[in-house]
């Protein structure tokens, strides 16, 4: 039998952008740890703005 995951794959994306009305959407993918409660927050890089901005988790692609 499988050794269950201790990782869910989640999306990321950028919390400013929508807020200055540019076009296109800055998204990432990441692993998160199962053990980890609430949404999970980091500062990536958005190629639309040019600069380092707030992501936010939207949603989770695969939980095993």
């Amino acid at each position: 039998m499988a050794k269950k995951s201790g990782r869910i794959l989640v999306i990321l994306e950028c919390t400013e952008q929508p807020r200055k009305g540019i076009g296109g959407v800055s998204r990432y993918y990441v692993y998160k740890s199962r053990n980890r409660s609430g949404k999970l927050e980091l500062r990536k890089y958005n190629p639309y703005l040019r600069k380092h901005t707030l992501h936010r988790e939207v949603g989770v692609v695969k939980s095993s």
